[in-house]
């Protein structure tokens, strides 16, 4: 009982482990331990105390669920006993703890009301598991069950996926082992086949719950930043918020907007809570390199400022939309400080100018195109094909032919009929007006861009700080270029001479626009990538396709064993049941020998039949001392055998044969593929 219990419970957690890409190793192991320790407690006293068995699973669910507040939750208990408090933090594990987790950045923060529902999953499925362990291969069920889900919420794959499953078999046949010895072999044979079949097949991305159900949190209904823009710009000394960083910056921004139905711009309801940290987005291939800053935020409003890919924030637990870099804290009532560190892309100006734009967005929604404006955009952009250069060709067009206002009033607005204001009559405007009327032209000719709404980076002051002001506010357009993210530029910027930009994408996509043609030079267009070479078949050994020939070997051998163990037998009865004479004879007891030794019964070579009726009980016993006379006859009398003696000596072998159909199925199959 004890190493089964055992096994029911390391099968629980390698399972539980199984969260570890999600909350990290050493996050999980504590409480999934501190549940499995007090579980096997249990276990043990409910041994020696037989009266307590009734009521096992009740103390193994409550002993689990004190471990785990011991562990998890200290803070809520009074002085190391548990509250109400803790009772409310274990049922919003039940209730909330799984919801928050999707809704998170992974990995996630290893708060405990983020990954108790894990443990917890452990002590039910241990729970489960030890109540069943009367039916080992059903006892196995409930871990197998949790492996799933984790995978669900995580898929392993490669050579990961072969130490699972290689940890996985080696569990469950040491369950197994103890119930049916010839069911070990294909457990461990099928697990290492799962586990080698997913390492030699690329199956694509990892499957993630995260990715097709996750919960994202609600946008607060406010009002949008892109709004204010005027109104901060009436008011230019308001200090916003200052910073110190380890390098320049060129802008902050505080929102991202792509959707427009050609009233009002929104942004997308895809935040989630930031969890220990981000990487570098899918999209991005060129190298990037980390920076940080210590910011200062007073006042209110959800949106912080942040910067495009941001790593991770101290400091604060915000929003964050992982598509756009925007940060939200919602419910923010005064000043707060916080860390932020963020990457940013390294790329060659030659190389981005020449970049074509991704495929992996599309232009998005524009609402009603007013009539002329399609024609503009194909103007401004000299109907060359979307590529990187056409954006800075159509930023220049902007910059060239429309002024920033000054003075009162400032327009405002950027739906429709602003736009189509700006653009053929007033031709001047605010960065909200050239950002918007940008993104709408660039989606025009097929350039997937979007606008964000931020602050300017001021001059720093001597001592590094830097104060940014209501006159800093700025809308700005991004354009998707394959390979190096959304790259921001500035056409309200060239248009109003702002300062030289001072950060490196900023810096190489100011050195990227220097080079381009004068205006009236037709725009040629970036040369086409070239096509990927063919790889040559050369002698280098092809480990996939290897490894995959290999797990179709496996399995064909499995399924040949499966086969062939009762084929086998078949033919061997065949066999014997043509021999005559004393042979004959001798035949029947190695056959009623044989059938008995694959249902259990321990046979050892210098047994007779006495011998085994002596172990044996019921109907066998009387018709093994019935073939004993007969082999006694046929061997020892000197008359032989005929073949009425042989047909005697196996009608004994049939009433064998019913006695041990009577038993379970289950051990009827493991006699069918017994090899003993």
């Amino acid at each position: 009982m004890r190493g089964r219990a055992l096994c029911v419970l390391a099968a629980g957690a390698v399972a539980g482990l199984l969260f570890a890409p999600v909350f990290g190793l050493w996050a999980l192991a504590p409480p999934i331990a501190a549940v499995l320790v007090a579980c096997y407690a249990v276990v043990e006293l409910c041994a020696r105390v037989p009266a307590l068995l009734p009521v096992r699973p009740v103390l193994a669910l409550v002993a689990g669920a004190v471990a785990l507040v011991e562990v998890s939750l200290f803070r809520t208990t009074f002085h190391g006993l548990p509250t109400a408090a803790s009772l409310r933090a274990l049922a919003a594990g039940v209730t909330d703890s799984w919801q928050l987790t999707l809704q998170s950045t992974w990995p996630v923060r290893p708060d405990a009301e983020l990954l108790l529902f894990v443990p917890l999953l452990v002590l039910l499925t241990a729970v489960l598991g030890v109540e069943l362990l009367r039916w080992p291969a059903v006892a196995v069920t409930p871990s197998l069950a949790l492996l799933a889900l984790s995978q669900a919420f995580v898929a392993v794959s490669g050579a990961v996926a072969v130490l699972v499953a290689f940890g996985y078999a080696l569990v469950a046949a040491c369950l197994l082992a103890s119930w049916a010895r010839s069911a070990v072999v294909p457990t461990v044979a099928l697990c290492l086949v799962a586990g080698v079949a997913v390492a030699a097949v690329d199956p694509g991305p990892a499957f993630s719950l995260r990715r097709t159900q996750a919960a994202h949190a609600p946008l607060p209904r406010t009002t949008s930043p892109l709004g204010e823009v005027a109104a901060r710009l009436s008011d230019p000394d308001a200090e916003v918020f200052s910073y110190t960083g380890d390098a320049p910056v060129d802008r902050w921004r505080l929102v991202v907007l792509d959707g427009f139905d050609g009233v009002t711009w929104t942004p997308a309801d895809r935040y989630r809570r930031l969890g220990v940290g981000i990487g570098p987005p899918a999209g991005v291939t060129v190298p990037t390199e980390s920076h940080s800053a210590r910011l200062t935020v007073p006042g209110d409003g959800p949106w912080v400022p942040s910067q495009a890919m941001p790593a991770s924030v101290d400091g604060i637990a915000p929003l964050v939309d992982e598509a756009t870099g925007a940060l939200l804290s919602p419910g923010r009532t005064g000043r707060v400080e916080y860390d932020l560190r963020w990457w940013e892309p390294r790329v060659d100006p030659d190389r981005l100018r020449d970049a074509g734009v991704s495929a992996e967005f599309a232009p998005g929604d524009l609402g009603i195109v007013p009539p002329r404006v399609a024609e503009l955009a194909r103007e401004a952009t000299g109907g060359a094909r979307p590529t990187f250069r056409s954006a800075l060709v159509l930023e220049q067009y902007l910059s060239r032919e429309y002024k920033v206002a000054t003075g009162e009033p400032l327009p405002t607005g950027s739906g429709w009929p602003q736009l189509r204001e700006f653009l053929f009559d007033a031709k001047r405007g605010t960065s909200e007006q050239f950002a918007a009327a940008y993104v709408v032209l660039a989606r025009i000719v097929g350039i997937p861009a979007r606008l964000a709404v931020g602050y300017r980076a001021p001059t720093p002051a001597p001592d590094g700080r830097v104060v940014v002001r209501n006159r800093d506010v700025l809308a700005w357009p991004e354009v998707a270029v394959a390979g190096v993210g959304w790259v921001p530029l500035d056409p309200a910027g060239g248009a109003g001479g702002a300062a030289a930009a001072r950060s490196g994408l900023a810096q190489v996509t100011a050195a990227a626009r220097a080079d381009l043609p004068p205006p009236q030079d037709e725009l040629p267009d970036p040369p086409l990538p070239a096509d990927e070479p063919v790889p040559t078949p050369g002698p280098d050994i092809d480990f996939r396709e290897l490894a995959a020939w290999a797990a179709l070997g496996l399995v064909a051998l499995l399924a040949l064993g499966l086969v062939a163990i009762p084929a086998a037998k078949v033919v061997r009865t065949w066999r014997r049941r043509r021999l005559t004479g004393p042979r004959g004879v001798v035949a029947a007891w190695w056959e009623v020998r044989d059938r008995l030794r694959a249902h259990g019964t321990r046979v050892t070579p210098g047994m007779t039949p006495r011998d085994l009726a002596a172990v044996s009980e019921g109907p066998v016993a009387d018709t093994l001392h019935r073939l004993a006379h007969r082999l006694d006859a046929a061997l020892w009398s000197g008359a032989g055998a005929d073949d009425g003696d042989v047909a005697a000596a196996w009608e004994a072998v049939r009433e064998v044969r019913l006695a041990l159909a009577r038993r379970p199925v289950g051990a009827r199959l493991k006699a069918v593929f017994a090899v003993r």
